[in-house]
Parts: structure tokens; sequence; C-alpha cells
């Protein structure tokens, strides 16, 4: 089943370099979906909850969705909003790399913030992090966010401060591992425990696919699951957690 991929970007210039970019990252079959404004990107993803009020979105779901923040009727930040439950991995594609759009963009459920001003190569180079489980990062965005965070402890920054982007990609919104959590382990499907066993002998995303004979994507959702049913924001937090009670 081919990768579905949504590019929300008003500019068309803009959107089919966008377009170049993500078919150049992956070896996938990518199916890719633009839209112009909020509108037809709203209209596109399709209604994002049931009857109930439950997230429950189309069967086949957007893989990947790049977010311009400028749009002609409204700012992409309310779709990173709207889509905090959505399944997908949600970038930001911007000109804008000023903290008063880059921690906002963060906080409303970015896994990734991209400069559009960047080469091709790089574009390409970042989007690939996210088979490796990183977050895409623009070089200038990643050194602001060193700096910020950097300065924040030199000058004694409490709590108060912009969400950082914690885990990457994989949880835009992690939880800690507190001392003496228990290991949900029994709630583990056999598939989210095949990779938690490949992810503790240091597998890849994109190996951990090849080996199950699934998608990359998949690993990824799979993982997502398992750092929530394990309260653990990281790899290295699943693989101690996991050897400790035995699973692997």
């Amino acid at each position: 089943m081919p990768v579905k991929v949504l590019i929300l970007e008003d500019n068309p210039v803009a959107r089919s370099f966008l377009c170049r970019v993500v078919r150049e990252s992956f070896s996938d079959t990518i199916v890719i979906t633009e839209a112009g404004d909020l509108e037809t990107a709203r209209r596109q993803i399709g209604p994002l909850a049931g009857p109930l009020g439950e997230v429950r979105p189309r069967d086949d779901p957007f893989k990947l969705i790049l977010v311009d923040l400028e749009l002609p009727d409204g700012n992409g930040m309310e779709l990173l909003a709207e889509l905090a439950r959505y399944p997908a991995t949600k970038i930001v594609t911007t000109l804008y790399s000023d903290d008063d759009h880059l921690f906002p963009a963060l906080q409303c459920g970015a896994d990734g913030y991209l400069l559009k001003e960047d080469r091709f190569e790089v574009l390409v180079e970042e989007l690939q992090k996210i088979v490796r489980g990183q977050p895409p990062l623009s070089p200038a965005i990643a050194r602001r966010l060193l700096t910020h965070f950097r300065g924040g402890a030199a000058g004694g920054a409490t709590d108060s401060g912009p969400t950082p982007l914690g885990a990457g990609f994989l949880s835009s919104r992690p939880m800690a591992l507190g001392r003496g959590a228990p290991l949900d382990h029994e709630r583990l499907t056999p598939r989210e425990s095949e990779v938690l066993t490949y992810l503790s002998k240091g597998f890849t995303i994109k190996e951990i696919a090849n080996l199950m004979g699934i998608k990359w994507f998949t690993v990824n959702d799979h993982i997502k699951s398992i750092y929530k049913k394990l309260n653990v924001s990281s790899r290295a937090e699943a693989a101690v957690l996991a050897s400790k009670q035995g699973l692997v």
C-alpha cells in the first residue's frame, strides 16, 4: 500500500519543490495530495472524530503531513492543533525561523521544523531522519533550539519556558519515565513486542521495517504505541525497561 502524504502550501512553486523533496527522500511508493489552503487540507483529511467524539480518521490516513504556517485562510498552527491526535508525522515547512513561530509550532504538536530556504539536498537529508527515528530539523533551527535551552540552563530557567521537542517525531508529547514505573507489557501486541525486541538490539526503523516486511511508517506507529504504554520517551528508556523485565 502506498504511503499517503499531504503537503499544505499556498505557493505553487514551493509546493512543487516540496513534492520533489518528499519523493526523493523515501524509497516507498508515495501518493502526494496537495492543498493550497486550510479549507482544502481539512477536506482532504476528512472528519477527525466519530459520533461520540472519539478520534476516528479514515481507514487510509495520511502518514506524513507538511504544513506551511502562513496561509491565505489562516495559520498552519490551527491545523497542527486540530491534528494533535491524528496518526501522522507532522512537519512544519516555512520561511520563519524566529522563536515566535518555532516554539508555538512545536507546542501545537509539530514533529519537526524545516526551512524552505534550505538546499534541496539538506531538506532530503532531514526528512530521511524520520526513518531513523530522529526529528527533521533544519540546521539553523537545531542551532536555535540548542542555544535557547543552553542559555535557559545557564540562566536558571524554570519549567515555565517553551516545551522542547523532547523525544523527537516519535512522540510530540512524551511522558517521563518515573522511578519504578511498571512495565505494562501485557498490553503490548505481538507486533509491538517484536518491534521492541529489535529496538533493544539497536536496529533502525528502516531495518526493522525490512526485517518485519512492513512499512517504516507502520513501525513508527508501533513505536509510538510502545512509548505510550511503557511510559517512556526514548528507545534507550524502552530498551532498559524491557531488559529489566526480561522481555528482550
